[in-house]
C-alpha cells in the first residue's frame, strides 16, 4: 500500500497577515504546497490528505482539485475546536487550534497507512520524500517511526536569528531528543552558533535539525490520544498552549515505545513565517526552476 502525505494547513497565518497556504509563489503562483505535491507524487505517496479548517475546504478543492485529478488521490482532513470526539466534555475557548500533534489525530478515522506529516509552508526537497516513502515502505512498524533530519546550515536565514529544534542522535541513527534552540544564526565567519543565556556556543554545519517532517504508521493515533487528553486537562486554562509532535516523540521515545530514525539529507529548505518571507521565497524557487529541478509550469 501506498503511503499518504498529511499535509498540515490548518494555521491561521497570523504573522504572515493572510492565508500563506494558497498565497502563490511560483512563476504561474504555483504555492509551495504544490512543489511538496509535485515531490511527494514524483517519490511515490499515493494519497495527500490536506489537514485544513472546515471553513478552507472550498478554497482548496478550487486551488488543488484541477491540478490533481487523476495524478493521485485527495482527502480533506478537518482540524477543530470540538473536544468531543476526543472523549473530552468540555468547551475552551481559543483562538488558534490545539496544535500540530492534535491535527495529526484529527486524521486517525481517514488515514490507514504508513504516512508522513509535513508543514504546508516549508519547501523541503525531493531527496526528502524519496527516502521517507522509502522508509515508510521497507522500515516502519508500530514501534519504529522517524523524522527527516536537516543540516542545520541547509535551514538558516542569512537575515537574522532562528529558533530550530537541534535533534541529538545515538550510535543506532535514532533521537534521544529534540533541544529547541531560540536564537540560531551564522556567525561573521560562516559557521553556525546558537546562543542562550550562558553566552553563545557553537554548533557543527552538519547537526540535524528538525523541520516537521515525520513518518509514522497509524498506531500513532492510539499511542497519542491519551496524551492529548491529559495535555487538554493540564492546559485548559492557558489559551495559548499547544499539543505538538515534538511533545509525542518526546513521551513515545522516554516511555521505550517507539524509537525516532533521523533520516538525513542534504536538501536546502527554505520556508515563510512573514510577508517579508516572500520575496526570498520566490527568489528560491526561480532558481529551482532555472536550474531545471522543476518545469516553468508545474502541472503542464
Amino acid at each position: 500500500m501506498k503511503p499518504t502525505l498529511l499535509i498540515l494547513a490548518a494555521g491561521m497565518a497570523s504573522r504572515y497577515g493572510s492565508m500563506k497556504q494558497i498565497d502563490g509563489f511560483g512563476p504561474n503562483g504555483e504555492t509551495i504546497i504544490d512543489y511538496s505535491i509535485h515531490d511527494a507524487i514524483k517519490a511515490g505517496f499515493g494519497k495527500i490528505s490536506f489537514i485544513i479548517r472546515e471553513e478552507f475546504v472550498d478554497s482548496f478543492k478550487a486551488i488543488f482539485e484541477p491540478k490533481l485529478k487523476g495524478k493521485v488521490e485527495t482527502d480533506y482532513v478537518f482540524q477543530s475546536f470540538d473536544l468531543k470526539p476526543f472523549g473530552i466534555d468540555k468547551t475552551i475557548e481559543r483562538a488558534k487550534p490545539w496544535g500540530t500533534a492534535h491535527a495529526v489525530l484529527a486524521a486517525r478515522n481517514q488515514v490507514h497507512e504508513p504516512f508522513c506529516v509535513i508543514n504546508a509552508d516549508d519547501y523541503y526537497g525531493y531527496d526528502a520524500f524519496e527516502k521517507m516513502v522509502k522508509f515508510l515502505t521497507t522500515e516502519a512498524s508500530d514501534t519504529q517511526y522517524s523524522l527527516v533530519g536537516y543540516q542545520i546550515d541547509k535551514t538558516l536565514s542569512d537575515y537574522g536569528s532562528v529558533s530550530r529544534g537541534v535533534c541529538e542522535v545515538d550510535a543506532n541513527g535514532n533521537m534521544t531528543e529534540v533541544n529547541e534552540r531560540t536564537e540560531v544564526y551564522f556567525t561573521d565567519g560562516g559557521s553556525v552558533a546558537y546562543k542562550d543565556a550562558t553566552g553563545e556556543h557553537p554548533l557543527p554545519n552538519d547537526t540535524r535539525v528538525s523541520m516537521n517532517f515525520w513518518g509514522f504508521t497509524p498506531a500513532v493515533f492510539k499511542q497519542s490520544e491519551q496524551m492529548f487528553r491529559e495535555f487538554v486537562e493540564a492546559n485548559e486554562h492557558n489559551p495559548k498552549a499547544e499539543f505538538f509532535i515534538p511533545l509525542v516523540a518526546d513521551k513515545l521515545i522516554k516511555s521505550g515505545t517507539a524509537s525516532f530514525k533521523v533520516i538525513p539529507t542534504a536538501s536546502k529548505w527554505f520556508g515563510v513565517t512573514y510577508k517579508e518571507d516572500k520575496p526570498i521565497v520566490q527568489k528560491s524557487i526561480s532558481e529551482l526552476v532555472a536550474n531545471g529541478t522543476y518545469p516553468a509550469n508545474l502541472w503542464s
